[in-house]
Formats: C-alpha cells, sequence, structure tokens
C-alpha cells in the first residue's frame, strides 16, 4: 500500500504532501491544473521513464512511502538485495531528477537503476491507463487475466509445465546443433584425434622439459672437462709420441748427467731438473686418475638433445609452454570422447525429448480443461459487471482454440501447436449491445467499452489476484451519467479488497471515494503553480459541484452533489 506521496518541482507541481487512504482515494481537480502529475510521479516511483520538459527549476524530486506486509516478502528480499533499508514495514522510494546531469533512483536510501524499483513494486502497485486498454487486445494479456482467475491450481501446473518446457527447449537445442552440425562436429573430432596421436607418440610429462634441460647443461660442461683433462694428459706425458713434457725433461735431465760430473752447477741444474721430472709425473698420473673417473657418455647427451627437440614441437603445437600443452591434451581427450560419444548422446536425446513431449502434453491438457472452467465463470462475471456498468444488453464470451501443427502436442485425436504457455488460444469476445456479433476486442471495442471491460475484470478478479495497490487513470473514459456511478460503485467496491487511487474527472466516480485528493492551481505573479490538499465536507461538496456545473455556488449543482455524496456514503456502511 500507498501511504505517502512527496512531489518537488514536478511539471506545474511547486511543492505538494499526498496522503492516500487505505481504500478508494480519488484525485480530482481543474483541467491544467496537474492532475496527471500526481499519476506521473506514482509511475516514476515504479522505475518509468520520465517524460522530458518535467523539471520545474534546478531539481525535481518524488519520493513515497510503500507499506510492506508479510505477504510481500518477494518485494522485501528485492529491497535487500539491493542494500535497501526498510523501517518497520515501511520501504521508501525516490526518483531524484536535476533539470542537467543524471537522475538517480532510491530505494530505502540506497541507489539503484530506476529498472530495479520497477522490480520492486511489480507485486504491489499496477497502474492502469491506456497503454493496458491496448495491453487489453493482445492475445497474450487476455490469457494471463484468465489464468490469474483460473487461480492457484492452474499457476501449479502452468509452474511445473514451464519447467517442463524449459528442459524440452534446452534439450532441442542440443539435439538440433548434434544433427545439424555433425560435418562440423567430425571434421573437429578428426583434428582432435590427430592432434592428440601426435602428443601421445611424444607422450611427455609434467616438468620434464625443466628436468631435460638442466641435465643437457651438465652432460655438456662434462665433455667439455673431459676433453681439457685429455689434452693436459696427453701434453704431460704420452708414451707414444715421445713429444711429451716428461719424455722432454727427462732427455734434458740425461744430457746434464752426462758432463755434470764436471762441473757442479750444471749437476745441480740436472737435479733441479729431476725434481721438476718428478713433479710432471705425478701430475701426469694424478690427471689420469681424474679423467678416469669422470662419467662420459655421449649417447646420454644425444638422447637428451633429441627428446628435448620433441618436446619443443609439441610446445609449438599446443603450448606455448609444456604445462599448456598437457593441458590442451586433457581438454581435448574430453572433448574428444564427447564427439565420440554424439550417437549415443543423439540417441539419448531422442528419448528424453519423447518423454518431455508427452508430459507437456499432459499438463497443457490439464491447463486446457481449467481455461475451459475459469473462462466461463469469469465470463459470466464479466457479462454481469458490464450490466451493471450501463451495458445492460453487452455479453462477453471467452473463447480458447489451438492450431492444429504436425509437429505439435498429441491433444485427443490433434496434433496442436504449444509454446511455454501451453496450448491454448485465448480470446476475450464482446458482443457490446443486442443483436451485435461476437467480435474480439482488439477489433470493434471503444475505448469507453474497453474501459469497462477492464474495470469489471478488476472486480472480477478482486480478492484472487488483487495487487496490493490498483491506480486508475482514465478508466471512465468514454462514459458518464448513470454508467459513471456503476464505475464509481465498483470502484469502491474493488477499494474494499485492495487500495485504489483513480485520476477523474466524473463526480459520478469522485463521490464513491472515502478519500478525495484535489489537486489546485493558483500563480504567483507571472508563475503557475499547482498543489494537493485533501478535501471532505462542505470544501468537498463544493468540489464536486464544480465538477458538475463548472461553478462551486450553483444551488442545483450543490444539491446533485450531496445526491452523490449520499450515494457514496451508502456504499461503504
Amino acid at each position: 500500500m500507498i501511504t505517502d506521496l512527496s512531489i518537488t518541482g514536478l511539471g506545474v507541481i511547486e511543492s505538494a504532501e499526498v496522503e492516500f487512504g487505505p481504500r478508494f482515494t480519488v484525485v480530482t481537480g481543474e483541467t491544467g491544473a496537474g492532475k496527471t502529475m500526481v499519476l506521473t510521479a506514482l509511475e516514476m516511483l515504479m522505475g518509468a521513464r520520465p517524460p522530458s520538459g518535467l523539471v520545474r527549476g534546478e531539481v525535481a524530486r518524488v519520493e513515497g512511502a510503500v507499506l510492506l506486509t508479510d505477504s510481500h516478502s518477494d518485494a522485501a528480499g528485492l529491497a535487500s538485495e539491493v542494500g535497501a533499508e526498510v523501517d518497520d514495514g515501511e520501504l521508501i522510494l525516490a526518483r531524484v531528477l536535476p533539470a542537467a546531469g543524471r537522475a538517480r533512483a532510491i530505494a530505502g536510501g540506497a541507489s539503484v537503476p530506476a529498472a530495479k524499483l520497477g522490480e520492486i513494486c511489480a507485486g504491489l502497485v499496477t497502474i492502469h491507463g491506456q497503454s493496458d486498454q491496448v495491453q487489453l487486445r493482445q492475445p497474450a494479456r487476455q490469457r494471463a487475466l484468465l489464468d490469474a482467475f483460473a487461480g492457484s491450481d492452474l499457476a501449479r501446473i502452468h509452474a511445473a509445465y514451464r519447467a517442463t518446457f524449459g528442459e524440452f527447449t534446452e534439450v532441442m537445442a542440443e539435439l538440433a546443433d548434434r544433427v545439424e552440425n555433425a560435418t562440423q562436429r567430425r571434421l573437429e573430432a578428426d583434428t582432435l584425434r590427430d592432434g592428440l596421436q601426435i602428443f601421445d607418440q611424444v607422450a611427455p610429462e609434467p616438468g620434464e622439459d625443466v628436468a631435460l634441460r638442466a641435465e643437457e647443461e651438465s652432460l655438456a660442461d662434462t665433455a667439455d672437462i673431459l676433453t681439457a683433462c685429455q689434452s693436459a694428459h696427453a701434453a704431460l706425458s704420452d708414451a707414444e709420441s715421445g713429444d711429451d713434457a716428461v719424455s722432454r725433461v727427462a732427455a734434458a735431465v740425461r744430457a746434464l748427467d752426462a758432463v755434470g760430473e764436471t762441473d757442479g752447477q750444471l749437476r745441480s741444474m740436472a737435479d733441479r731438473l729431476r725434481e721438476t721430472s718428478e713433479l710432471l709425473a705425478e701430475a701426469a698420473a694424478d690427471l689420469a686418475s681424474y679423467t678416469a673417473r669422470i662419467a662420459d657418455d655421449p649417447a646420454r647427451l644425444d638422447w637428451v638433445q633429441h627428446r628435448r627437440a620433441e618436446l619443443a614441437k609439441v610446445t609449438r603445437a599446443f603450448g606455448p609452454t609444456l604445462d599448456d600443452a598437457l593441458e590442451w591434451a586433457e581438454r581435448s581427450a574430453r572433448r574428444l570422447a564427447e564427439l565420440e560419444g554424439d550417437d549415443e548422446r543423439i540417441e539419448e536425446l531422442a528419448q528424453r525429448s519423447d518423454h518431455l513431449v508427452a508430459t507437456l502434453a499432459d499438463q497443457a491438457r490439464d491447463m486446457s480443461m481449467l481455461r475451459a472452467a475459469a473462462a466461463q465463470d469469469l465470463a459470466e462475471r464479466v457479462t454481469e459487471e458490464l450490466r451493471a456498468l450501463a451495458m445492460p444488453d453487452a455479453q462477453v464470451r471467452i473463447d480458447i482454440a489451438q492450431t492444429d501443427d504436425d509437429r505439435g502436442l498429441e491433444i485427443g485425436d490433434r496434433r496442436v501447436a504449444f509454446t511455454g504457455d501451453g496450448v491454448d488460444l485465448v480470446s476475450f469476445m464482446l458482443a457490446p449491445h443486442r443483436g451485435a456479433d461476437f467480435a474480439p476486442l482488439g477489433q470493434g471495442a471503444s475505448g469507453g467499452e474497453l474501459s469497462r471491460v477492464m474495470l469489471a475484470l478488476e472486480v472480477a478478479l478482486a480478492g484472487i489476484d488483487a495487487t496490493p495497490t490498483m491506480v486508475f487513470d482514465e478508466v471512465d473514459a468514454g462514459v458518464g451519467g448513470k454508467a459513471a456511478v456503476e464505475v464509481g460503485r465498483r470502484l469502491a467496491r474493488l477499494g474494499k479488497h485492495t487500495q485504489v487511487i483513480v485520476v477523474t474527472h466524473l463526480p459520478q466516480v469522485a463521490a464513491f471515494a472515502d478519500t478525495h485528493l484535489v489537486v489546485a492551481k493558483g500563480s504567483a505573479g507571472t508563475i503557475t503553480a499547482s498543489n494537493v490538499r485533501p478535501v471532505s465536507g462542505e470544501a468537498r461538496r463544493r468540489e464536486l459541484a464544480r465538477m458538475l456545473a463548472g461553478q462551486d455556488e450553483s444551488d442545483h449543482a450543490l444539491a446533485h452533489a450531496d445526491e452523490l455524496l449520499e450515494m457514496g456514503r451508502r456504499e461503504w456502511l
């Protein structure tokens, strides 16, 4: 329920504080005073895009308080999700529209997208205007109204049907993909198979590239050391050639020994060379021993280098790293298994599809039966309401039909087309007066007739699928006199089940409200501004007289206003 509405700087309304009654509130005022601004403000709180050119001054602001109860858990949950605060069940919604800059939407103190306001209020407020007359002409809207009237049994089956339909849609999409793209999938499988064959021939192991690189570096260093040691040993001691350091020094010693007996200095040199020869021999022996201990495996080095080359090919093809290549192989193996199982999966999907189609047919058949029963009852109720709304000879009929489709659901001895809402095409038919042929609401019904049909539907649905707040604009379009009185009476009866807010220009409608708000315009210099005030007693009596006769001092108009107010008062007894 909407309890309060604050409007600042919107259109002709400079500032207004509005309190709505819990039952039937009517908004009246002279033409151009700004009655529609109240409706526009409410629409903005519901997330609607504001019309251009409405900002009065630098900024316009609309704020409203919505009272949530335990039955509004969905709205409370959505509000909580966006961080909105709900204080004692009261949720404050606001829209701020600067003349220049970006507009803001606020829910419970939290900035939110404007569309989120619409989501929060979807089950709280229904606004009926000219667009609803357009929607009422649409078969989808007519089916939704019939389903709402049919109640919880249909809602339960409909929910189950939609779940089945959703799974059926997914199954058919996958089946179509596998069948229609069979050639492409086979080519993909061949490509994966060839790639995995190349990969498996190499069969790399995780971390193998790092280990082999370290081993190759070690083996390459060993070969260099071995070559150096062998060269050094050959220079020191080479028995075969005799052209080595040990042999040359030994020859020098022998030459000096031959003449050293007569020359002490030469004998000393020979002794030093003899010591040098011994040191060289020891060094040569040490080099020989060290060389013998070095493990030289040229074949291993060749294998390591070849293996690293194979790993490089794999990483170039499936990498860029070996870990990436290993991940590719794992993914590709899974994908190949999926592709190679196409035939089995297609058979599985076909069987699942058949089962889902059978389930859909059963659920659609049940929905059709419930709709048929509800259609007759709803048509009778709406017809009865229209008789009270100055359409005494009008008749409403609700037709339910199906369309033949060879690929559809088997219902009885027919195959019929189906959608996410079943197999039924719902059409509201109206014969507005005696002798008239039935015709769809979308063909030939006047605006006034549609307004009354819409109101009759809401009255019929009251207590079954009524939202906490209903807002009507131009529900009285095209009606007057006795019909207008009955429109007011029906709105009052609707207000006994839910909060009703109506913008009207008809005194016959306004008289039945138990809360009456007047939008009045005034001026300060050359600037026109409007405000909204509640009226009761004499002020309300004069407002009705003004609506009746264009002036509030006519005795005849005042007397007529009294009659209307008395009718309205009796309705609430």
